[in-house]
């Protein structure tokens, strides 16, 4: 018991403050689900044409591998500080305009900064906790990012009600700015090992056929967890027979489990990643399979949903701590590709789970 207790203090206060930083960062994808009816309304367009709001950040976090590679020469405080600025410009000038080109751009733009930051935060992470909490460090940082898809979209609808749309970005603005503080004090400056090797050798690195495996495995795995959860409201309503009034708790309980697995899986990958990486990836598919059978009772269906975003999303820390090792001399472009993997499925699938979040009528599920 003792050895886990100090296991579990073992990590940087620096990677708790990037973990904060990837929670607001990814809030900022998350929360236009809650507010694209008043969005559609306040531009008059239709609910379709604001969901392009989230296609276009989709996109930016996608293109994540090229900020990386530019950013390269950077120092990473300096990286993550400039992210920040961008990410709170971005959400300013959505705040400001009435002009849908002029916010899908911002939207864009704001996408780059944070998949810069997301990557960047993962990698700093991994090598200030050390080879013998990687996985651990990860999966924290990563969990921002999970924690925002959980209650990213109540708080923007519950802070568009209060303050009106806009409210929601003017307040992601200044937690950026607030946000930098911490990550200037805290992250170190100057140039770490990896942004002073050529970048001809970091895209050898990368070039590697083992990471290319874990690059597979990062879409796979999240194209068949994130793909059944775009589609868990009619699921388990139309299909299952939840009430409307208990989606908000299915949805909840999911969310659980995938941060439960994002936090807990660094714990075993650091000892075993490649039992860890495999049993999670078992487990998807044992779960999703059993979902397909007892998907007309809410209950299992539920249960079974928590764990295969357990146990999905859990393999995320597992994999690019992988790809960080398997990288060696390349860490921060091993974590931008892992990143633009996990966003290169689900937005499109995502897209329609929120045009439907948005009072819109759900397929109906075949009986």
């Amino acid at each position: 018991m003792s050895n886990s207790t100090s296991e579990r203090k073992s990590l940087p206060f620096l990677v708790y403050v990037l973990a904060m930083g990837t929670f607001l960062m990814g809030t900022s994808e998350f929360v236009v689900a809650g507010l694209l009816p008043d969005i559609a309304s306040n531009l008059a367009i239709g609910i379709s044409e604001a969901g392009l709001l989230v296609t276009a950040f989709a996109i930016g976090m996608i293109a994540t591998p090229l900020i990386a590679v530019a950013a390269l020469e950077m120092p990473e405080r300096t990286t993550l500080l400039l992210a920040l600025a961008v990410y709170s410009a971005g959400h300013i000038v959505v705040a400001l305009t009435d002009d849908l080109s002029v916010i899908l751009v911002a939207r864009f733009v704001t996408a780059l900064a944070t998949g810069a930051f997301w990557s960047l935060a993962a990698s700093v992470a991994s090598r200030v906790a050390g080879p013998n909490a990687s996985a651990r460090a990860i999966g924290l940082v990563l969990s921002g990012g999970i924690l925002a898809t959980v209650i990213g979209v109540p708080l923007g609808s519950v802070a568009g009600q209060l303050v009106g749309w806009r409210g929601p970005f003017w307040i992601l603005a200044v937690f950026a700015v607030l946000a930098s503080v911490p990550i200037a004090r805290f992250v170190p400056s100057g140039r770490s090992v990896s942004t002073v090797i050529p970048l001809r050798s970091q895209l050898a690195a990368v070039a590697t056929g083992r990471l290319w495996v874990v690059m597979a495995a990062c879409v796979l795995i999240s194209t068949a967890v994130m793909s059944t959860y775009s589609f868990i409201a009619p699921l388990l309503t139309e299909r299952s027979g939840l009430a409307v009034g208990l989606l908000p708790l299915g949805l909840t309980i999911f969310g659980v489990g995938a941060v439960t697995g994002t936090l807990n899986s660094g714990r075993f990958a650091d000892r075993a990643p490649y039992v860890t990486a495999l049993n999670g990836g078992v487990i998807v598919v044992i779960a999703l399979g059993l979902l397909s059978v007892f998907s007309s009772f809410a209950t299992p269906s539920i249960a079974l949903l928590a764990v295969a975003g357990m146990a999905g999303l859990g393999t995320n820390p597992v994999l690019m701590s992988m790809a960080v090792r398997f990288a060696e001399g390349a860490p921060t472009l091993a974590t931008s590709l892992c990143t633009s993997m996990f966003t290169s499925a689900p937005p499109s699938a995502h897209g329609s789970q929120r045009k439907r979040s948005a009072n819109t009528d759900p397929p109906r599920f075949p009986s």
